[in-house]
């Protein structure tokens, strides 16, 4: 009997060319965002672009391949806001009141509801409400990235633990190991970053 470890390999064996050059790519990002450099949103933009194509045209995980053009657009956004971590200054780190985290909960939440139930009933698309949450969510996680809110990675460890799960039952594990590698990151950005508000 074949283990799960062994499936995982068999399959990421046969994965293509552009859904390796994804995985690179979106952990560069992911990495070069921790360090608050300017030059991770190019490699962001290349990944989910990639990530776009895979999501349409072999998972049919239709939500996540929206939320990659979104990704595209926030990075063309992330170029210009970060425009001074490329003179090798530290970005201002801001902080996020309760009420903050619960305008954003006001409309990720219904936003779930309302995707999930319209993807679940009206295409073929897999794990519709997961992905629906980890979608809305993630619009609003890359939002506060963007602005430079120190909380932004303790989202991103919530939605990628939850992609892991919806990745893994979709045999994807290719995009399971890249976000568990974002969840390691995630953590270790949240350290970094929470160091760069202290000394502000």
């Amino acid at each position: 009997m074949t283990t799960v470890f062994e499936q995982a390999w068999s399959t990421m064996q046969s994965f293509a060319w552009y859904e390796w050059v994804a995985l690179l790519t979106g952990i560069l990002y992911v990495w070069l965002a921790a360090l608050q450099k300017r030059s991770c949103w190019y490699w962001g933009i290349l990944s989910c672009a990639l990530w776009a194509y895979a999501d349409i045209n072999y998972y049919l995980l239709y939500l996540d391949a929206l939320l990659q053009f979104f990704y595209i657009g926030m990075g063309i956004w992330g170029l210009k806001q970060w425009s001074a971590a490329s003179t090798g200054v530290d970005l201002q780190i801001e902080r996020m009141s309760w009420r903050d985290h619960l305008r954003i909960l006001w409309w990720v939440i219904p936003g779930s509801f309302l995707f999930g139930y319209l993807f679940d009933n009206y295409t073929p698309a897999a794990a519709t409400y997961a992905d629906a949450f980890t979608t809305i969510a993630a619009i609003a996680a890359t939002w506060l990235t963007v602005r430079r809110y120190l909380e932004n990675w303790i989202y991103w460890i919530v939605i990628d633990l939850i992609y892991i799960g919806i990745t893994g039952s979709r045999t994807a594990y290719l995009y399971a190991l890249l976000y568990l590698i974002y969840t390691l990151v995630a953590i270790w950005g949240l350290i970094s970053w929470y160091k760069v508000w202290r000394r502000q």
